[in-house]
């Protein structure tokens, strides 16, 4: 009960932004007004008949006291909750108290939304909407007949404004969710069609990275505004989100060469940007992209040619190396400095990964890459010991087998 409540409340968000933004765009104050005689405010204990009660898993717990009249009116989630129609309205007498279960983080946005509801009916308009240019088409968009998925999936993978943020955010987090293989089956079956549709997604997303990438290096000034930073870091939080999608769904390849094939323009973009606090931070996110592609290279869930491997350590492997002492410094001592934490798990895991890579090139490569870092001042990070140690070992039994082969041929010779 608790899923299907927290799965549709999610689904009709959309449905409700698009009943809150239309109103906003093509009502007048007056109009607004006039809906009611007598303004309804939220909260309101001495005219609501409806409570909704907003609770997370954390013991978070608060009472909204609200009017049916305005929830049906202007969300379409709340419309179906309330009416005859719901499964337990009979039962437990839900029309009376309506029970949202949410995660922490999202507890704001819903109580934003519940009181946006409110705020427009008012004939008031917070100041988070001013400016808005977002086109109704969009959100039809949203609504899609395919069970949401589609849809979603496309505004996950989007760059909408500002605003939209949180909404884009929770619907990443719901399907990663509903693709995630727990105790009980994933709540979406994840056929081919599903699987081509987050592959077109995911490729545009690409191309609009790849697309940034291009005018940062022709304009590299360009770097140092604000704003170009902030679409560059977002992108790249996308990227990262999608590499865990398209891990569960086990089509990886597609990004993973694009990501190769970028690699030595995002690395050029990043050393020759001006240097500031947000660029640490950008440093940050690039890592925890890349981190991923290997993973999927060093474990064999994508298969490249030996020539790509090698290009890749040589051109992660020193970006690494240089990047991580300068993360590891930043500090929130400062009230300016920037709230960055990379999860030790994953530097320990990207190492391992520098290590299976290097492993699964030829010898002769091998020996190219570890001969660089015996000889570099950054030894300590990645620590390739274990590659070299396995190096060695292989070099020693290989030679001791070309001795051996050596020996019986020349038996066979003189017979």
């Amino acid at each position: 009960m608790v899923l299907t409540v927290v799965l549709n409340m999610f689904i009709y968000r959309f449905q409700d932004a698009l009943n809150i933004c239309s109103l906003v765009c093509s009502a007048s104050m007056e109009s607004l007004v006039s809906e009611t005689r007598t303004p309804i405010r939220i909260g309101d204990r001495s005219t609501s008949d409806v409570v909704v009660r907003i609770r997370t898993q954390d013991g978070r717990d608060d009472w909204f006291y609200c009017h049916s009249q305005v929830l049906i009116e202007k969300s379409k989630y709340f419309a179906d909750r309330l009416s005859e129609n719901w499964p337990t309205c009979q039962i437990l007498d839900s029309r009376n108290c309506v029970e949202v279960y949410c995660q922490e983080s999202e507890f704001d946005h819903h109580v934003s939304v519940l009181r946006l509801l409110y705020n427009v009916i008012d004939g008031f308009v917070d100041d988070m909407w001013h400016g808005l240019k977002m086109p109704l088409e969009f959100f039809s968009q949203t609504i899609s007949h395919n069970g949401n998925f589609f849809s979603t999936i496309r505004f996950a993978t989007s760059s909408p404004p500002p605003i939209m943020n949180d909404l884009k955010s929770s619907a990443q987090e719901q399907l990663e969710y509903m693709l995630t293989e727990d105790d009980d089956a994933p709540l979406l079956a994840a056929d081919d069609e599903i699987k081509s549709e987050v592959k077109d997604c995911v490729k545009r997303l690409f191309e609009r990275f790849n697309n940034l990438l291009e005018a940062l290096l022709c304009e590299m000034e360009l770097f140092s505004d604000g704003g170009k930073m902030q679409s560059f870091q977002s992108l790249l939080s996308d990227l990262s989100w999608a590499c865990q999608i398209l891990c569960k769904l086990e089509i990886m390849r597609e990004l993973v060469c694009n990501w190769t094939d970028a690699s030595d323009k995002i690395v050029k973009v990043v050393k020759e940007a001006s240097p500031t606090a947000e660029l640490i931070e950008t440093k940050l996110r690039v890592i925890e992209v890349a981190a991923k592609i290997l993973e999927a290279i060093g474990y064999g869930t994508v298969v490249l040619p030996s020539a790509k491997r090698l290009h890749m350590v040589k051109v992660w492997l020193p970006f690494v190396r240089v990047a991580k002492p300068l993360i590891d410094s930043v500090t929130t001592a400062r009230d300016d400095a920037p709230t960055l934490k990379m999860d030790s798990e994953l530097w320990q895991s990207l190492e391992s990964t520098f290590v299976s890579v290097i492993l699964a090139l030829p010898s002769a490569e091998q020996a190219e890459i570890l001969t660089e870092w015996l000889g570099n001042e950054h030894i300590q990070y990645p620590d390739l010991t274990e590659a070299f140690e396995v190096w060695c070992y292989r070099s020693k039994v290989s030679k001791r087998r070309l001795s051996f082969l050596a020996v019986n041929h020349d038996k066979i010779n003189t017979y």
